[in-house]
């Protein structure tokens, strides 16, 4: 991703109502997930460091994150090494090494997603699972995907498929961010059909920003249950026999 999209997701992490909400989704799957006590967690792409904490309530996190700066803001937030790498083939870490090995939309930014998802199945001990989420839909597609740097959008079948063809076994495969789907998906029509490339991620004032994260949260009993059949993203929760 460009330095202006690290820095802008560095400022915004810690209240925007998309990240805010997706961390109660991710909450709820990784308490789904059942980490074994003292859990060995890696964190792929792990940014600034938004997520370390709330996996820390889950076991020893590990982090790794490929851009130098947000290493190294990371590091310093966190009081944690945070390791350099790449996928699939640049990961400095020992097969079976990990309880849980989670990458919270990282898939979609590299060039091989299978390789990628078959070196994160091979960091997991057996009985361990893999936690990711992606975008959804390509028709969804955008300049905010652009300005990110992703390769693609996913349905949840064929994002599925890879972890199968990875030998892991589906717990959960499921889209989130229902609620909010209509307008979201009438905001990007209306952008697209006036080739605005505006950013989509500013920060709304601090009551709708309040109401928008609650709504997202609202959907957490279901995205870690049931399922939900759309939505802007994808969860899948995959076990390692």
């Amino acid at each position: 991703m460009d330095r202006l999209i690290y820095d802008r997701i560095r400022d915004l992490e810690a209240d925007h109502w998309w990240f805010v909400g997706r961390r109660q989704i991710l909450r709820g799957l990784l308490r789904r997930i059942g980490t074994p006590a003292g859990a060995k967690i890696l964190e792929v792409g792990c940014g600034a460091g938004g997520n370390v904490p709330l996996l820390r309530d889950f076991g020893a996190v590990t982090a790794l994150e490929p851009d130098d700066e947000s290493r190294a803001y990371a590091s310093q937030r966190l009081g944690l090494a945070v390791d350099t790498g790449l996928l699939p083939d640049g990961l400095p870490y020992a097969p079976e090494s990990f309880d849980l090995v989670c990458a919270f939309d990282v898939v979609e930014h590299v060039d091989d997603d299978a390789a990628s998802v078959q070196a994160l199945a091979r960091l997991v001990k057996p009985g361990g699972a893999i936690l990711t989420t992606v975008p959804a839909y390509q028709w969804m597609w955008s300049h905010h995907d652009v300005l990110h740097h992703h390769k693609r959008r996913y349905r949840l079948p064929a994002y599925r498929a890879l972890f199968e063809a990875a030998g892991l076994t589906i717990e959960t495969a499921t889209y989130f961010n229902t609620l909010l789907f209509p307008l979201a998906a009438a905001q990007r029509t209306v952008k697209r059909l006036l080739d605005d490339k505006s950013a989509d991620d500013a920060m709304p004032p601090k009551a709708l920003n309040k109401a928008l994260a609650t709504v997202f949260a609202l959907e957490t009993p279901l995205a870690t249950g049931p399922g939900l059949p759309f939505g802007l993203s994808i969860a899948v929760i995959a076990r390692k026999a």
